[in-house]
Order: structure tokens, then sequence, then C-alpha cells
């Protein structure tokens, strides 16, 4: 972090801090206008845990877990662990890292974003009814 512009500090705020709390509050807004409803952050683990050489973007997961939730709309947050994304895919490719990281994770692989269907199923569902500010994780074991 001790190296970090502004402009990439800006620029990750912007997009997960600034970005997650206007579309929540406009999701908020139309599920108030129809009783309420379930807004899901897909966070990281390194909300939680931050990650080396993450720091920024630790920090704004960290902010995305902590929306909290009001007139009848819940909030929680999706806790993926190393994700096989094009986002994540400088990380999934390097050799370094990945001996590394799947020294860490219990599963020993990444997950595929279509591993995260059913947590979000749930969340979103009348099955999480009285579950909100939850934090799950979906991580291979990694924060257990």
């Amino acid at each position: 972090m001790l190296d970090t512009s502004l402009r990439a500090f800006q620029k990750t705020v912007d997009v997960n801090i600034r970005g997650y709390f206007f579309m929540s509050v406009k999701g908020g807004q139309l599920m108030c206008e129809n009783g309420g409803g379930s807004l899901i952050n897909v966070a990281s683990l390194n909300g939680v845990s931050p990650g080396i050489f993450q720091g920024i973007y630790s920090v704004t997961k960290a902010a995305e877990i902590n929306m909290c939730a009001q007139l009848g709309i819940r909030i929680n947050a999706l806790l993926p662990g190393l994700t096989d994304t094009k986002f994540a895919s400088a990380l999934v490719k390097s050799e370094a890292i990945m001996s590394t990281a799947l020294q860490q994770i219990p599963l020993k692989r990444v997950v595929d974003p279509s591993e995260m269907a059913g947590a979000v199923l749930y969340l979103a569902s009348d099955a999480s009814s009285y579950t909100t500010g939850f934090s799950m994780n979906v991580d291979g074991g990694f924060l257990s």
C-alpha cells in the first residue's frame, strides 16, 4: 500500500465502495416500494483476511461486508475465495502465487464462479428470510 497512487486508490474505491453503495441505495429504494427484499454483495474473503499485495482491495471489500440492513431489506455478503475469473487471471495464471495460495486452501483448488450459485440462491430466497448481516464463505475452507 505504501506505493499506491491516488489514481489506483480512487479507482478501487469508486468500483468497490461507491459502486456497491449507490447500487444498494437504488436497489433498496425499489425494494422499499415493493415491501422489502434481499441485497447480496459479492465481497471477498480479503475483507476478513487481507490479501498480500491487495491492501486497498481488501479495505474496500471490508466496507462491502459491513453494509447494514433496514426497512425490511436484508443485506448479506458472499465471500468467495480465489476465483477463476478474468479479473483474477493474473493471480490464477501465476505458478508462484498458485503454489502459495493452494497451500492455504484446504480443498486445494480455486473456485469456479458457477459454484457460488447455491449460496446466492439461499441468500436471495425466503429460506434466508431471517438472515441479514451474514457473510457466507465460499472459499474452499480458507477462513476455517
